[in-house]
């Protein structure tokens, strides 16, 4: 952020950006990219239903792609870590004690409707969005004190506390609503009405719980800004949904819809051998994912009496076989993952460093002593499927938290007789092949796991109730992480409807740890925080860790071109490619 308050075409966390005020597009788009053509696909929240259009709110299923239809003040830049620059907002002045932020808006913004978009619009969305809309909004804009229109063009935003370093970055990033649409519709109700908004692209057709399309608009009124040149290149984008991956897959190969990215090992080794693969009708491509790989795991509920027990979720750690599902299920395509902050700089190795060591001090006697020695690692098997070592190991820990096996029949019990038994929750037939296993494992140190899979709406809203015991989940964070930490790990979110806290972590040196990294004043103090932070949540052994791939596989119709610099730090589809109606002419012909 700037040292002194002063006008800036954009924003980062750190103060440096790469593109200058006159910049004419961003490094990894085709300015000439043309412009038509659709593509239809499955949306990156996988086998959903949806009922609703209004995506900002904690109530219903929202359908995906909605955020095609809304403008903010600003808008990333995908080859560096955090930066942000003006799209409604022409310019930023952030002043000098980091307390607020003042934006001049464009003149020429509008909405769909043609009525200009005004400060009074941001102030609107900016109020409605912290009192009414999702959680997730009100932890991540609590220190944000308040939003003030000074004029039609002018927009200041107050921030109070000491978490202020990041602030203008999340706001300037707040879709801005029309506060007219609004008037009169209640905003904390799902709707099926077409919203309106300041986007590139409006709903077309959509039938409810089947499709959404949305057709690009040749009115949008920052097409040719310097953010947007070479972007939003399709005239219809389409989100199909399916009851399941397999149906997906089918669904590519049918010709129903143009692009797939493949989430299952076992499909992408062997679900291709089809014709239009191999005369190259359709394609398969592998782009490097440089982002933090986030967390993916069986999430433990914590607010669950049976693992209030750090010792009880350790040795539901050992009895997962990674090096088995990795060799038989995954066909050797992943690694595991050990870390919060997994391909990441952020990742804890070995011992803490003294830099770590000073952060974690005051809040020793809270801390297990193994946060002050080597990093936690899950433990490796020899692949056999049932590793008796690591079992061995889970049942003395289990035994010193309470648990025997009953000489009857063969079943872990506690004090009072109770048999060692909960759910895992599944939203997807792909996830019970990877459960199968472990709850076999489970089984031989005498705890029964019962997998129940519901359909995708209830298991959204058990979710968002935490009404589960364990459940497969996958987080992924920011290269430049900030206050959304506290709705994955925060005490606040722990307690919170909606949030991404799953596990319901409520730890006092985590909620420090956070604060230090939003508060870091250098990518360098950022590191050593949220690597100290990486060795507390690991020492709590909230999950039992699954696996990740440094790479984006992704199958598709060839009918389509890209720029031939990828984003660094974004897969770059579809967001900058474009249809090929050459390409389209030969599939035609074949």
């Amino acid at each position: 952020m700037p040292v002194a308050a002063e006008e800036t075409h954009g924003l980062s966390i750190f103060g440096d950006l790469k593109y200058p005020p006159d910049f004419k597009h961003f490094a990894y788009v085709n300015p000439d990219a043309p412009k038509g053509g659709k593509v239809s696909q499955v949306g990156p929240g996988g086998t959903l239903t949806f009922d609703s259009f209004n995506n900002f709110i904690l109530k219903g299923d929202k359908a995906q792609g909605l955020e095609l239809l809304y403008d903010t003040l600003m808008t990333r830049a995908f080859d560096e870590p955090d930066a942000v620059y003006g799209l409604v907002a022409k310019s930023a002045d952030v002043a000098a004690d980091g307390m607020s932020v003042v934006f001049k808006l464009r003149p020429e913004a509008t909405f769909a409707d043609g009525s200009a978009v005004t400060a009074d619009d941001v102030v609107f969305s900016f109020e409605t969005l912290k009192a009414k809309g999702h959680p997730s909004y009100r932890i991540v804009l609590r220190d944000v004190e308040k939003a003030e229109a000074i004029d039609p063009q002018t927009v200041k935003f107050s921030f109070k506390g000491e978490l202020v370093k990041p602030l203008p970055i999340e706001v300037a990033q707040l879709p801005v609503l029309p506060k007219a649409y609004y008037v009169s519709r209640n905003f904390e109700e799902t709707s099926l009405d077409k919203p309106i908004g300041s986007g590139p692209y409006q709903i077309g057709q959509f039938s409810q719980g089947r499709y959404v399309s949305y057709e690009r608009r040749d009115d949008y009124w920052a097409k040719d800004l310097p953010v947007n040149r070479g972007k939003f290149n399709f005239d219809e984008v389409r989100y199909d949904y399916f009851r399941d991956r397999t149906l997906e897959l089918e669904a590519l190969f049918a010709n129903t819809i143009d692009f797939r990215e493949e989430f299952t090992s076992k499909d992408w080794a062997t679900g291709y051998d089809k014709p239009m693969v191999a005369d190259g009708r359709v394609q398969k491509l592998s782009l490097p994912d440089e982002t933090p790989s986030g967390a993916q795991g069986f999430f433990l509920n914590t607010r669950r009496p049976l693992f209030q027990d750090v010792r009880v979720r350790q040795a539901l750690d050992l009895a997962f076989d990674f090096e088995w599902s990795n060799r038989n299920l995954f066909f050797g395509l992943y690694q595991r993952t050990a870390s919060f902050f997994e391909n990441s700089d952020m990742k804890a190795v070995g011992k803490p460093a003294p830099e770590e060591v000073a952060l974690l001090e005051p809040f020793r006697a809270q801390l297990p002593a193994s946060v002050f020695g080597e990093v936690y690692v899950p433990p490796v098997t020899d692949g056999s499927g049932l590793p008796r070592e690591n079992l061995r190991k889970a049942q003395a820990l289990l035994k010193e938290a309470g648990w025997k096996v009953d000489s009857k029949d063969r079943t872990l019990k506690n004090a009072q007789g109770k048999p060692f038994e909960f759910e895992i929750l599944l939203d997807a037939a792909a996830f019970e092949r990877i459960a199968g296993p472990y709850v076999k494992n489970l089984k031989a140190i005498g705890i029964t796991a019962n997998m129940r899979r519901v359909d995708p709406a209830q298991f959204e809203l058990r979710m968002k109730t935490f009404d589960f015991d364990m459940t497969i989940e996958r987080f992924s964070l920011r290269l430049t992480p900030g206050i959304e930490l506290k709705n994955f790990w925060g005490s606040e979110a722990a307690k919170t409807d909606g949030s991404f806290n799953l596990a319901g972590i409520s730890n006092p040196a985590i909620d420090a740890l956070a604060d230090r990294i939003v508060k870091a004043q250098t990518r360098a103090e950022l590191v050593v925080a949220a690597r100290a932070l990486d060795r507390v949540l690991r020492s709590g052994h909230y999950w039992v860790p699954h696996w990740y791939k440094a790479s984006h596989h992704l199958a598709f119709w060839n009918k389509y071109a890209w720029p031939d610099v990828k984003p660094k730090y974004d897969r770059g589809a579809l967001a900058t490619w474009w249809y090929d109606p050459a390409k389209a002419a030969k599939l035609t012909a074949q």
